[in-house]
């Protein structure tokens, strides 16, 4: 068995840099051995529950500007698996999720800027898979929970993307937290160790901060829909947490 995780990708450049998170990412992947890889990522939106749908290798996307030319020149070529697309579609539809197969979009960021920390060799199969923002909390764990034996078959679940993500309250030069980020992050790791499923589907309106920590929810859903992967006898572990420029989460939950 191997446990999903909520892994925040924030920014690009987290591929080029050394510290205690890039650290324990490289330690993630070096200690597991999946047979593929399933993500969710905040940088692939669709109304339908999206499952790339390929045998060959992705084309590596970069979707951001303004960064390193050498990010541009970041390829990330794993294979995809139709066979496990098709064990998610199968564990989907039993559920009642429509969904439907992608065979032409690559890798975005939010897959290969964790994959290349964890798996730099991109050796493990990887199944790219949309979020659609604009769901009830309540139906991404629901999601997750559709697609909760993928473990029990050695298969990595991750939800990539980040709690706190206002991109308008960066502060560039800021290496401290900002306490109203820290308030919302402390509240959602709370809920979760606690499997407080009631108060976390209602986070928007009993969180902390949660208006300003979340514009958005396209980054936030994947936390919900790896913590429905998880196994409920299991207590979700924390293995890393940072911040850049005041308030860019960088947290690793182990479901």
């Amino acid at each position: 068995m191997i446990s999903p995780m909520f892994i925040c990708h924030g920014s690009p450049e987290l591929i080029l840099q050394d510290n205690q998170y890039t650290k324990c990412l490289q330690k993630l992947g070096s200690e597991i051995k999946p047979r593929a890889i399933v993500v969710f990522t905040a940088h692939f939106e669709k109304e339908t529950t999206t499952i790339c749908f390929r045998d060959e290798a992705y084309k590596t996307i970069h979707d951001f500007y303004g960064f390193k030319d050498e990010l541009y020149a970041v390829d990330y070529p794993a294979i995809g698996s139709k066979g496990v697309a098709k064990d998610i579609s199968n564990l989907l539809n039993k559920r009642n999720i429509d969904n439907v197969f992608d065979e032409k979009r690559g890798l975005d960021h939010g897959t290969w800027s964790i994959l290349k920390l964890m798996f730099p060799k991109a050796d493990v199969p990887v199944v790219q898979i949309s979020v659609n923002p604009y769901l009830p909390i309540d139906k991404q764990y629901n999601i997750g929970r559709a697609i909760r034996e993928l473990s029990d078959k050695d298969v990595l679940v991750i939800g990539s993307g980040a709690t706190v993500h206002n991109l308008k309250t960066l502060k560039w030069n800021n290496s401290t937290p900002d306490i109203w980020a820290v308030e919302f992050d402390d509240w959602i790791i709370n809920k979760v160790k606690n499997k407080d499923l009631e108060s976390l589907f209602n986070y928007r309106k009993l969180a902390p901060n949660a208006k300003i920590a979340v514009p958005r929810e396209e980054h936030i859903v994947p936390l919900f829909i790896a913590l429905g992967s998880g196994n409920l006898k299991e207590n979700p572990e924390v293995l890393c947490r940072i911040y850049e420029y005041g308030s860019l989460s960088y947290i690793c939950i182990k479901f």
